[in-house]
């Protein structure tokens, strides 16, 4: 099937030492694999590796044969250019991180349409912002939403929250809870958004801690999460 749609570029790996493997969240098909045979040695064909560094937003010419297999892609072109995402060194590293995380959480081989318009305004706004060193953490709460568990708040006033059940609790001694400081973060990351994030006054070590919240989080809720490789250089980043 012969298809032009959106995509967002979730990981590219080598394979051989010429091709490349492309993982992509696509608008109209959700999540696809392409393989680029060929793409690190051409010089003259339409496909350069460029396009496809993580979270890179294209539109594609894709030929989609949905037999289980590798698709191709014949013609690609850019959707939104990055001005900063790629060349400052704490966007890079933060696009790093969140393409694994993307890696391992989305896993729908179908389209969604409310996902793919969160991740494309989400990199646009960390594209056009300075101030991102606690854009990561907003990002994957946010993700959650799509995902299937997002924190439920009706009892926001109990004194701990379960990270197994995704509620806050009365016990803040049960396996997987937070409370005290850690809570009092972790709620006022809840409590924000995007443009008020410079407001939450985060340190360097509330980061590291919530980040570490959050992770877990999702190790608890998604089958085969890995924790990401690039999580320590983030770190060093940021702090």
């Amino acid at each position: 099937m012969l298809l032009t749609t959106k995509a967002i570029v979730i990981s590219s790996l080598k394979y051989g030492d010429t091709s490349l493997i492309v993982k992509c969240f696509t608008q109209e098909a959700g999540l696809k694999s392409y393989m680029l045979k060929g793409v690190l040695k051409s010089k003259k064909g339409k496909l350069k590796t460029a396009y496809f560094q993580p979270l890179s937003q294209l539109v594609i010419d894709v030929n989609h044969k949905n037999k289980g297999t590798l698709e191709s892609i014949r013609e690609v072109k850019t959707a939104y250019a990055y001005k900063s995402v790629h060349t400052d060194i704490k966007k890079a590293s933060i696009a790093m991180f969140l393409s694994e995380m993307l890696n391992v959480s989305i896993v729908e081989e179908e389209a969604n349409e409310a996902l793919f318009e969160y991740l494309e305004m989400a990199f646009q706004w960390l594209d056009a912002h300075d101030q991102v060193a606690n854009f990561h953490m907003l990002f994957l709460l946010n993700l959650t939403r799509f995902l299937g568990f997002y924190p439920d708040t009706s009892e926001s006033t109990l004194p701990a929250f379960s990270l197994l059940e995704g509620a806050f609790i009365i016990s803040p001694f049960e396996l997987h809870s937070i409370s005290d400081k850690n809570l009092t973060l972790f709620k006022r990351l809840l409590g924000t958004t995007f443009d008020a994030l410079d407001e939450t006054g985060f340190s360097g070590t509330d980061r590291q801690q919530l980040l570490g919240i959050l992770i877990e989080y999702f190790e608890l809720h998604l089958q085969g999460f890995r924790k990401p490789r690039s999580l320590a250089v983030l770190n060093e980043v940021f702090n």
